[in-house]
């Protein structure tokens, strides 16, 4: 997933390059600075040392001691005095990191969220400008992205968002009663699927269905069907139905890429998904995405409602009210917003998982 939020210490994090939110001058600040400098040693600070002094939104690279990255990238976020420049300054420093990490080779970074411990950042209005910084890197370049978030107060989507999705939860949430033991389950079926086993082994009837049994036996009654032919009948209904399949999800998803005329690094992009995914489901006609891929590349297309649940239903998913998850996808196209850093960094928010790989 290009960029994938998780709540964990970024010092525990494995990436090619993990970002510091540096103090200016080459001492050791608070909060990440600091448990990023206990952890990697004293060569990390020997390292920053040698770099000197940054300005707010300037990035340098420096070996990452003993920590489980190539680098660690120090970058100064700036101090909240109200709005006067501090959000493109932020902006500056996502930008600026990630376009080092670009240089130095790596793969993949991992970013605290900057500005909002000491320095005061608003935690909403820091999230959106990192969401919407990464995204457009994201938009242009290929690279892994982690957004490390420390714990669950550094992270909070803006009162109105928050409040107007729990509104659309509260209003249309299904709560399942859990089945019993050995129940199970299913929302639909893949239109490839096909029986377990060969029709042959199909179980016979053992007795005629109401609708074929004679009623009392007359002279005018047609003479009552065997039930070899009513397995023989069965039989011919399933072969017909496996011999016309209908388009599978990776058939669809082309075909609407092709008549929206857009191209497949735009719909991938959109989707939060990597090349290399988005190249198996083009190059296999029967490929089987997970649940989090087909939603995110519905939502990469901008289908309605009604097409995102034809074209997941060909994957053998669907959309319920009996989770969370769901609901809030299908809040967002129910508003018209196809925005995948959106629909995600909201799907953290409450806790459900992200859509996308």
């Amino acid at each position: 997933m290009p960029l994938e939020i998780i709540r964990a210490d970024i010092v525990t994090v494995c990436a090619d390059a993990i970002v510091n939110s540096a103090n200016p001058l080459p001492v050791v600040g608070r909060g990440v600075d600091s448990r990023l400098h206990a952890a990697a040693g004293p060569r990390l600070f020997a390292a920053r040392e040698r770099v000197g002094a940054l300005a707010v939104g300037e990035a340098a690279a420096t070996e990452a001691g003993v920590l489980p990255a190539r680098y660690v990238i120090h970058t100064v976020g700036p101090l909240w005095e109200g709005g006067s420049g501090e959000e493109e300054a932020l902006a500056a420093c996502y930008r600026n990191s990630l376009n080092l990490a670009l240089s130095l080779g790596c793969g993949s970074v991992a970013f605290p969220l900057i500005s909002t411990g000491t320095y005061g950042f608003p935690k909403d209005l820091a999230l959106r400008v990192a969401i919407r910084t990464i995204g457009d890197f994201l938009a242009e370049h290929d690279l892994d992205v982690i957004l490390v978030v420390y714990d669950p107060e550094s992270y909070q989507l803006s009162e109105e968002l928050f409040g107007s999705v729990q509104s659309f939860i509260d209003e249309h949430f299904e709560d399942v009663e859990q089945l019993p033991a050995g129940d199970t389950f299913a929302y639909a079926s893949p239109p490839s699927a096909t029986y377990e086993g060969s029709l042959s082994a199909i179980p016979a009837f053992e007795e005629a269905p109401p609708s074929f049994a004679p009623s009392s036996p007359s002279s005018t009654d047609h003479p009552p069907r065997t039930l070899g032919f009513l397995n023989r009948f069965r039989r011919r209904q399933l072969e017909d139905v496996v011999n016309q399949v209908d388009e599978t999800f990776s058939e669809a998803l082309l075909r609407m890429i092709d008549e929206r005329g857009v191209t497949d690094p735009e719909v991938y992009k959109r989707a939060n998904i990597d090349r290399k995914l988005f190249s198996k489901i083009r190059s296999n006609p029967a490929y089987q995405p997970s649940k989090a891929t087909a939603v995110a590349l519905a939502v990469a297309l901008q289908l309605s409602l009604d097409e995102t649940r034809d074209l997941i239903g060909r994957a053998g998913y669907a959309l319920t009210h009996a989770s969370k998850g769901d609901l809030i996808v299908e809040y967002f196209i129910d508003q018209g917003v196809f925005d995948i850093f959106l629909i995600n960094e909201t799907l953290f928010a409450f806790d459900q998982a992200l859509i996308g790989r």
